[in-house]
C-alpha cells in the first residue's frame, strides 16, 4: 500500500529546479516509491520464516505486520510536522538514514537470536518508511507541470507495485530458499541457539544489504538538499482533526481504509503457509514465495486496467464491484481445495489494486480546503494492517486458515457497502 495525499493549492507553482536537474530529481523520487514499495512488503516473506525459526503461532507470527505497521499509526502525523521544519529534501535524507539504520538492526537481531529484537527493527523501519511515503507523494506532484501532477503520481505508484513484485520475487528465494531442513521443534538448548543463529544471519546479510542501498541514496539526496529550498512544505493545521470525523463519508472512508490494508495483509501475511498446506498445493516455502509474488503483480496489472475502467465506471460502483469480487474469490478459495483454492486466493491481488486510491479519493470528496487534514486521517487508518491480521492469525491459531478467511470475507462485505453507498450519496455526504 502507498500512503496518498491530496495535491494542494502549492502545487499550482512551478518548482525552483527545472531542466536536467528537474529530471534528475524525478527518477530519484521514482526510485524511491519502488524501493520502499518493496521493503515495506518483505514482511510477507519474514513471517514463514520466523514463524517455523521462533515456532510461534499465527498471532505471534503477525507481530511481524503489528510492529511494522503501528508505526504509520504513531508517525504519520508528527511525520507531516517534522517535514515543515526540514523541507522535502532532507526529510527524505533523514527517512532512508531512519531506514539504513533499522536495516543495520537486524544484526544483532540476528546475533541475538532473539524473536522481539527482530520486532524492534521492524518498528524502526516503519517509522522510516512513513516519513518517506509522507514526503514522497506531495513531492513528486510538486516537480513539473501541475496539469500532470496526477499522472505522475499514477506512473510512480505504479513503480512501488513493480519494487513490490519484485522484492518478494527474488526475496523469497534469497530468505527461503535457503532453509536449514532442520526441523526447530526437534531442537532445544544449544542446539535451537546455534540453529536461531545461523538462520536468522540470513536475514542480517539480506538487510545490510539493503542498508547500504539506502545509505547510498540517502547520499544522493543529501546532494541535493538544497535544490528546493525556496518550495515550502504544505502546512497542515492538525488542531480539530478528529472533528472531521463527524463526516459520515469521511469516517466510513476511514473505516474502509482499515480493513481494506488489513485484508490484503492478511492475505499476503497467511499465503506461504496458505499454499503449503495438503489441501492447497503442499508447496515449499520458495515456490509458495513465487506465488505470493503474483499475488502482488496482479494487484500492479489491476492498477493498469482500473485507470482505463474508472474512466468509464463511476469510482463508487467499481469500488463496488471489486470489493464483491474480492469477496467472492476469497469465499471460493475457503471452500475448496487445489489449484482452484490457490489461485483464487492469488487472484484476490488483482481486485484489490485500486481499492486504496478509490476509498482515499471517494472519502475526501467535495472536502476542499480539509482535504490535506482528512489525507492525514486517513493515512493514520492504515494502522488496520497492524490490528486485522493479528485477528485473522489468532483465529487462524483456534480454526485454521481456510476458517482464518472469514475475517477478510467481511472486510471486503464493508468495502462492498462503501462503494454502494457513496454511489447513492454523490458528493453530499
Amino acid at each position: 500500500m502507498t500512503i496518498s495525499t491530496a495535491p494542494s493549492a502549492s502545487t499550482g507553482n512551478r518548482p525552483a529546479v527545472s531542466g536536467r536537474a528537474l529530471i534528475g530529481l524525478q527518477l530519484l523520487i521514482i526510485a524511491v516509491f519502488f524501493l520502499f514499495g518493496g521493503i515495506g512488503n518483505l514482511n510477507d516473506v519474514l513471517i514463514p520464516k520466523l514463524k517455523g525459526l521462533f515456532q510461534l503461532s499465527y498471532a505471534q507470527a503477525m507481530l511481524v505486520q503489528f510492529a511494522f505497521l503501528t508505526s504509520y499509526a504513531i508517525f504519520s502525523i508528527p511525520a507531516g510536522m517534522l517535514l515543515n521544519r526540514l523541507g522535502y529534501l532532507r526529510g527524505l535524507v533523514l527517512g532512508f538514514a531512519i531506514m539504513a539504520v533499522a536495516c543495520l538492526l537486524f544484526l544483532p537481531a540476528a546475533w541475538s537470536g532473539l524473536y522481539g529484537s527482530v520486532l524492534a527493527a521492524l518498528f524502526v523501519l516503519g517509522a522510516g518508511i512513513t516519513l518517506l511515503q509522507v514526503a514522497v507523494n506531495p513531492l513528486i506532484i510538486l516537480l513539473g507541470d501541475p496539469a500532470t501532477a496526477h499522472s505522475r503520481l499514477t506512473f510512480a505508484q505504479l513503480f512501488n507495485s513493480l519494487g513490490v513484485f519484485m522484492m518478494i520475487r527474488f526475496g523469497a528465494q534469497l530468505l527461503l530458499g535457503a532453509q536449514s531442513t532442520v526441523d526447530p521443534a526437534t531442537l532445544s538448548g544449544a542446539a535451537l541457539d546455534a540453529h536461531r543463529l545461523a538462520e536468522t544471519s540470513i536475514i542480517g546479510e539480506a538487510y545490510i544489504g539493503l542498508a547500504i542501498v539506502l545509505a547510498l541514496i540517502a547520499a544522493f539526496f543529501w546532494l541535493w538538499r538544497g535544490a528546493l529550498d525556496k518550495e515550502s512544505v504544505t502546512k497542515i493545521e492538525f488542531r480539530g482533526i478528529f472533528g472531521l470525523l463527524r463526516r459520515p463519508r469521511l469516517a466510513f472512508g476511514c473505516l474502509c481504509i482499515f480493513l481494506y490494508v488489513g485484508a490484503e495483509v492478511s492475505i499476503a501475511s497467511l499465503m506461504i503457509n496458505y499454499l503449503g498446506e495438503p489441501r492447497t498445493l503442499a508447496l515449499d516455502p520458495p515456490a509458495a514465495g513465487v506465488l505470493l509474488s503474483y499475488y502482488w503483480l496482479g494487484a500492479l496489472i489491476g492498477r493498469l486496467i482500473g485507470a482505463f475502467l474508472l474512466r468509464a465506471v463511476t469510482p463508487g460502483r467499481l469500488l463496488a464491484l471489486v470489493g464483491a469480487a474480492a469477496l467472492t474469490l476469497v469465499l471460493i478459495s475457503a471452500l475448496t481445495t487445489g489449484h482452484v483454492a490457490a489461485w483464487s486466493l492469488i487472484a484476490v491481488g488483482l481486485a484489490n489494486s485500486i481499492m486504496f486510491p478509490t476509498i482515499f479519493s471517494l472519502a475526501t470528496e467535495g472536502m476542499a480546503d480539509d482535504a490535506p487534514r482528512a489525507s492525514g486521517l486517513l493515512c493514520t487508518a492504515i494502522v488496520g494492517g497492524a490490528i486485522v491480521p493479528l485477528c485473522s492469525g489468532t483465529l487462524a491459531d483456534f480454526c485454521g486458515l481456510a476458517v482464518a478467511l472469514i475475517i477478510p470475507m467481511g472486510c471486503y462485505l464493508v468495502i462492498t457497502g462503501f462503494g454502494l453507498w457513496t454511489t447513492r450519496q454523490g458528493a453530499s455526504a
